[in-house]
């Protein structure tokens, strides 16, 4: 299925309420089929010419947003066998709006074993009076495969960030692999951008990678650069943290880090 839903309800006081979804499957001859590519009001999915037996979706913005009221989620399902790459056209912006309250984007995902999913959009940037709330889970059967990134910039150029909270859980056989949370910007809890944070850098980003060979040889922990750092997490998998002046530098390391893994 290809096709768009009608938006829930149109942009206003209450803001627009929008849900894509996806769901990926072994086709049998060694390719990926997308049973499910339903599309919905600003959230439009393209599928992309793949690669061997990857399937490749494009998350396209029809529209701006997420805007104060706004509720937006993406919902992902991998099955067993299957290869899916999920991408995004442009950077996403979080804008103030006419709705009051916060605009919130949430991300589910599911990986059955076998299945394999690399989830790499392009930048999350946080404009000045925006405020969002991102909440990603990623539940992983035992066996599953997973690349994950996340990149987020504070502010447009020149301009000061809207305020921005994201957490993001990862769970492997049920087990919480990863589960952390930041909060950046106006009203966020002090010291966000203290040295023991943000340091005043102003992209940040992270990369969770879960294979089932890292049972056997997990990479060890290192310093990538001056402000990024491997750390093996307690199961087959690993995460790379990083920080960056800007979105160009941010997605270098990140770039950079996970050819290494790949290789």
């Amino acid at each position: 299925m290809d096709g768009r839903r009608v938006t829930e309800r149109v942009r206003g006081t209450s803001g627009v309420r929008a849900t894509a979804r996806i769901a990926a499957r072994a086709d049998g001859r060694g390719g990926t089929a997308l049973p499910v590519l339903e599309s919905d009001g600003p959230l439009a999915l393209r599928r992309t010419r793949g690669s061997g037996d990857e399937a490749r979706i494009m998350l396209v913005g029809a529209m701006s947003g997420p805007l104060g009221g706004d509720r937006f989620a993406v919902e992902a399902e991998v099955g067993e066998g299957a290869r899916l790459r999920v991408g995004s056209a442009a950077a996403t912006i979080a804008l103030p709006g006419q709705a009051k309250g916060e605009a919130r984007y949430d991300v589910r995902i599911d990986v059955a074993a076998g299945g394999e999913l690399r989830w790499l959009p392009e930048q999350l940037i946080s404009a000045n009076g925006s405020d969002l709330s991102v909440s990603t889970r990623v539940d992983l059967a035992a066996g599953a495969r997973l690349v994950f990134r996340e990149e987020q910039v504070l502010g447009r150029v020149g301009e000061e960030p809207g305020r921005l909270t994201s957490r993001l859980t990862v769970l492997l056989g049920g087990r919480p692999l990863l589960d952390q949370q930041v909060g950046c910007g106006p009203g966020a809890p002090g010291g966000w951008d203290g040295p023991a944070v943000l340091g005043g850098l102003r992209a940040l980003g992270q990369l969770v990678v879960v294979r089932p060979e890292f049972v056997e040889r997990t990479p060890a922990p290192r310093v990538l650069g001056e402000t990024a750092v491997l750390t093996p997490l307690a199961g087959p998998a690993v995460l790379v943290s990083a920080l960056a002046p800007d979105a160009l530098r941010l997605r270098r390391v990140l770039d950079e880090a996970l050819a290494e893994l790949d290789g």
